[in-house]
């Protein structure tokens, strides 16, 4: 089984605008790049998860979603081996809006991922809590509208730090 990293998208790997959709707002995170880079190259699959409730709010439309993913793979200049999303609002009580996992064990299905050998990188609590809950570590990473998480396993200072400490822990 292969292990990957899972990341989620606004205020993790591009700047965080709010309910995104518009691709002239798209900022890809300093040092991004080079954090999917050099995961891939220590042979982590790098999959995306992330809410995106704006769709079911009616902010955006999913064409919109989607004009945004392309100026963000765009910018970011590297692929990805899968992207999930949910476009629900969390009203409608989906399930698989994180912090449930179940983008993530979805994902583990697809992809042949072993979760106890992943990581989910994110700046919210929600995302850390995903991670957890799909058996996988946790990282929060400090590049968002984060609040401290006692329950990551560890609080990265960015994403330079984030890879660090992945890279090390799988020595």
């Amino acid at each position: 089984m292969n292990r990957a990293v899972f990341f989620d998208r606004d205020g993790t790997l591009m700047e965080e605008v709010g309910y995104c959709g518009d691709p002239a707002k798209v900022r890809v995170l300093e040092g991004a790049t080079e954090a999917v880079r050099r995961l891939r190259d220590a042979g982590y699959r790098i999959v995306l998860v992330t809410n995106q409730s704006g769709i079911g709010r009616g902010y955006f439309s999913t064409a919109d979603f989607e004009a945004v993913q392309q100026e963000f793979f765009r910018q970011l200049g590297e692929s990805l081996d899968g992207i999930y999303y949910c476009p629900d609002a969390p009203d409608a009580m989906p399930s698989r809006r994180k912090p449930a996992a179940d983008m993530l064990i979805e994902a583990a299905r697809d992809l042949d991922l072993d979760l106890a050998q992943c990581v989910m990188v994110g700046d919210r609590e929600g995302d850390v809590q995903a991670g957890r809950n799909a058996g996988c570590r946790s990282i929060l990473v400090l590049t968002g509208n984060c609040k401290h998480d006692a329950s990551a396993d560890y609080i990265a200072a960015n994403l330079a730090d984030t890879v660090a400490w992945i890279l090390e822990k799988n020595r």
